[in-house]
């Protein structure tokens, strides 16, 4: 019974892009009475991660709660990616995660055994990240939702916040983009296999690693990508320290795969919520295409920490966090080449050829013929040639 069921399919809308617009959120906590207190060193006035309370000069407690509809089908899978979510708010505070609590809603189409693996994917996850879920609170409602409240801990003085980036810092986001735009193509069943189950393992990577790296440098702030996208959250950090932040695109990581996605406009509502938040104060060169544009709108689940490094410790960062400068080269080498077919040497050129050749076959209006011996002659990957076949009426 318990594979006859998508939990996707449960829901409205799934993962961090569920989340009420930034735009929104700020009209509503207008006017809403706060408590002063000296000990209160991060509220919500500055949209951070994490609420942050000094104890004393040694010892901070920082909390925080998400949780939110099924992003996957997997329950188990759906149970890893929302701890790993929720845990990320910690680690994007520079603290260590420690205690935490379920928040759970189930409907009368789960089975026990689903509700079982959704919270064994969480304690699992949890356990990872060397936090312990000693309890929670589970509720019936029209729609599953999951996720946890986790408390932390850090020195009041370590504390990494999403306002404090220094004029000069250079940034650094630790997984790549497209997270909301893959789960909307898989809704539609028209995400390549390869690139689900790539994002799937990204969503419950945990940030902890990529955190215990960051804080070896002088790193300045700190904040994790998620439902407001890289847009949404870089304005945020903008913002709160009154600097114009700067963005290459061709720098930007991005899935392999998302780009024909984008293309197709297998976009996420959230992105064009993001989009009215960060758009006013945006200003894009007229040379990032439309569909990058929309990816770095694009609300991720569970993404990557955005990290402002002092920029003397950027390449060393980088390095420390596996992004080689051979890496580094190679991204370069293929955006210069990518309109170039002779000599394909790499899986990664491939890909980028044929999603290229993809959009190319639609604008230029090929006749069937024209069609088929690119079909027969560029595409090489079963997945490129699925999509090829699907778009086009190839037999």
């Amino acid at each position: 019974m318990q594979g006859d069921i998508k939990m996707s399919k449960l829901a409205a809308c799934g993962g961090c892009g569920a989340k009420v617009g930034a735009g929104m959120l700020s009209q509503i906590l207008q006017g809403i009475p706060t408590v002063k207190d000296e000990n209160l060193l991060v509220g919500y006035d500055t949209s951070d991660d994490a609420a942050v309370y000094k104890v004393s000069d040694d010892l901070a407690i920082v909390q925080t709660l998400d949780f939110f509809p099924p992003i996957v089908d997997d329950p188990y899978m759906f149970g890893q990616i929302a701890a790993a979510n929720a845990i990320s708010d910690i680690y994007a505070m520079g603290a260590t995660p420690k205690i935490a609590l379920n928040i759970m809603t189930v409907t009368p189409q789960m089975s026990k055994e689903m509700i079982h693996e959704v919270l064994r994917g969480g304690y699992e996850k949890a356990y990872e990240a060397g936090v312990i879920i000693a309890g929670g609170h589970t509720i019936n409602d029209q729609e599953p939702k999951y996720g946890l409240s986790v408390t932390g801990f850090a020195r009041p003085d370590e504390i990494r916040m999403n306002c404090t980036p220094l004029e000069g810092d250079v940034l650094i986001l630790t997984k790549p983009l497209g997270i909301g735009i893959t789960t909307t193509a898989n809704r539609a069943e028209l995400a390549p296999p390869e690139l689900y189950q790539r994002a799937v393992k990204q969503m419950a990577t945990l940030n902890k690693y990529a955190c215990e790296i960051a804080q070896k440098y002088r790193v300045h702030s700190m904040t994790d990508v998620t439902g407001f996208a890289l847009m949404g959250h870089a304005t945020e950090m903008a913002r709160g320290s009154d600097l114009t932040i700067v963005i290459d695109s061709a720098k930007v990581p991005v899935l392999p795969g998302v780009q024909p996605l984008a293309e197709m406009g297998l976009i996420p509502e959230g992105a064009y919520r993001n989009r009215q938040f960060a758009g006013p104060t945006a200003r894009f060169a007229e040379s990032v295409p439309l569909y990058l544009q929309d990816i770095l709108y694009d609300p991720q689940t569970s993404g990557g920490l955005l990290i402002a490094v002092d920029a003397r410790d950027a390449e060393k960062l980088l390095a420390d966090l596996g992004f080689s400068r051979e890496v580094s080269e190679r991204v370069q080498y293929l955006i210069a080449h990518h309109h170039t077919y002779n000599n394909i040497d790499g899986i990664d050129y491939q890909i980028l050829v044929e999603a290229d050749f993809l959009v190319n076959m639609c604008e230029d209006e090929l006749s069937e013929e024209a069609l088929q011996n690119t079909y027969q002659n560029i595409f090489r990957t079963e997945t490129g040639k699925k999509i090829c076949r699907e778009m086009y009426d190839i037999a």
